[in-house]
C-alpha cells in the first residue's frame, strides 16, 4: 500500500508571491493540490489481520477436536435417528433393485412415497409392496429422468397433486457395459444424462421448496466407481465421479447460505447383486464382496436417519478410497490391479449388463 504526500515550493508554502502568474499558480495548488510528490512512502501497519488468522486458527483446530471427540463417542453410542413419519420421499429408478427396496424400507417408517421410473408395471409392483410394509400414501409416475422437460414436467404434477418433496432419491442409474473405445456415443450420452445431469433437473426441481423451509434431504446414490475409477467403466465411472462432486458442491453451498436444515448424503456402494451388475464376482470377497441388496437398502436408510454425509460400503472403501488419494499413481495402479478394479462386461441392446471382475 502506497503513501501520497502533497508539496509545494517553499515560496508558495510561506505565502511570498510576486507576479500575477505566481499567484494565480499559488492559488491553483493551495486549492487543488495539484502538485504532487510522487515518492512512495509505506502504509501505517495494522494488527488486525494477523488477529482474524489466529482467531480463525484457534477457532477451527477447537472445532476439529470437538468433531473428533464427538465421532469417537459415535463409535460406542448410536446417533439418534430423526423421525420422517408424513415427509413426503420421492425416490428415481423405483421400479425395481435398490429403488424397490429403500421404498419398502421409508414405507416402514410411515413416509409419504413418489415413485418415478420408466417401467410401469415395476413401479406398480413396487407401490403393491410399499402399500403391504406400511406406506401412507404412494404415488408412481412415469419419467425418464434423462429427458430435462419431461423431470420438469411431472415434477411439477407431483408438487400440484402430492406436494413439496421433503427426501429427494436420486437413485436411477445405468451402465453401458462396453470399453470406451466400443461405446456408441448415443449410450455414451445416455449415461451422463441418466446419471449425473438428471441429478441437476430434480435439484432444480425440487430444491427452492427445501430452501424456503430450511428443512429437507437430498440423497445421491453413486458409486464407489465415483471415487476410484475402473478400468472398463469409463463412461460410467465419469458420470460416478460428477454425481459425486455435484452433491458434494451443492452441500457446501446450502451450508454457507445458511441452509444447514438441508442434509446432504453421497452413498457409494461396491458392485451391488443387482440387475445392473448380474453375475459380478469378485477377486477378494472378504475385502470386497458383492453387495446383498437388503443390507445396502438398510444402511442407505440408516444414514438418511442419521444425517450421514458419506456412506462407502463395504467399510473396506473408506480405506481403499484414502489410500487411492495419497499414493502416487504407479501404486495406485499396482493396487487397483492386486484389488481386481477391472471389468469385463458383455452388453445387449437393450443395456442388460453381464460382468466378470478380474
Amino acid at each position: 500500500m502506497l503513501g501520497i504526500r502533497l508539496s509545494f515550493p517553499a515560496g508558495y508554502r510561506n505565502g511570498r508571491v510576486s507576479t500575477v502568474e505566481e499567484t494565480q499558480t499559488y492559488l491553483t495548488l493551495k486549492s487543488y493540490h495539484l502538485r504532487l510528490d510522487t515518492r512512495c512512502y509505506p502504509a501505517k501497519p495494522t494488527l488486525r489481520p494477523i488477529m482474524n488468522f489466529f482467531l480463525e486458527s484457534i477457532q477451527v483446530l477447537l472445532l476439529s477436536v470437538w468433531y473428533n471427540v464427538e465421532s469417537f463417542i459415535h463409535l460406542f453410542l448410536p446417533m439418534k435417528k430423526k423421525s420422517i413419519a408424513g415427509e413426503v420421499v420421492l425416490i428415481t429408478g423405483a421400479g425395481s433393485g435398490i429403488g424397490r427396496l429403500m421404498a419398502q424400507e421409508f414405507a416402514t417408517l410411515g413416509s409419504v412415497l413418489v415413485l418415478w421410473d420408466i417401467n410401469q408395471d415395476g413401479m406398480k409392483e413396487t407401490a403393491r409392496l410399499a402399500k403391504h410394509s406400511g406406506a401412507s400414501r404412494v404415488h408412481y409416475y412415469l419419467c425418464d429422468c434423462s429427458d430435462k422437460n419431461e423431470v420438469y414436467r411431472v415434477a411439477d404434477q407431483v408438487k400440484r397433486e402430492v406436494g413439496d418433496v421433503n427426501i429427494l432419491v436420486n437413485n436411477a442409474g445405468i451402465v453401458t457395459g462396453k470399453k470406451f473405445m466400443d461405446a456408441p456415443d448415443s449410450l455414451i450420452e445416455k449415461t451422463m444424462e441418466v446419471n449425473t445431469m438428471a441429478h441437476f433437473w430434480t435439484y432444480k426441481a425440487f430444491l427452492p421448496a427445501m430452501i424456503a423451509n430450511n428443512h429437507g434431504h437430498l440423497v445421491s446414490i453413486a458409486s464407489s466407481a465415483g471415487l476410484i475409477g475402473v478400468n472398463g467403466l469409463a463412461d460410467y465411472c465419469a458420470s460416478k465421479f460428477a454425481a459425486v462432486g455435484f452433491a458434494e458442491s451443492v452441500g457446501l453451498e446450502l451450508l454457507a447460505t445458511g441452509k444447514d436444515g438441508i442434509k446432504t448424503t453421497i452413498v457409494c456402494p461396491y458392485f451391488i447383486n443387482t440387475g445392473m451388475f448380474d453375475g459380478c464376482h469378485t477377486k477378494w470377497p472378504r475385502l470386497l464382496p458383492i453387495l446383498n441388496p437388503d443390507y445396502v437398502a438398510k444402511k442407505i436408510i440408516h444414514a438418511v436417519l442419521t444425517d450421514q454425509v458419506y456412506l462407502l460400503l463395504p467399510r473396506s472403501m473408506y480405506l481403499i478410497a484414502a489410500l487411492k488419494n495419497i499414493l502416487q499413481w504407479k501404486l495406485t495402479a499396482l493396487l487397483c490391479s492386486y484389488l481386481g478394479l477391472a471389468i469385463e462386461i458383455d452388453c445387449n441392446p437393450k443395456l442388460s449388463v453381464h460382468n466378470k471382475l478380474h
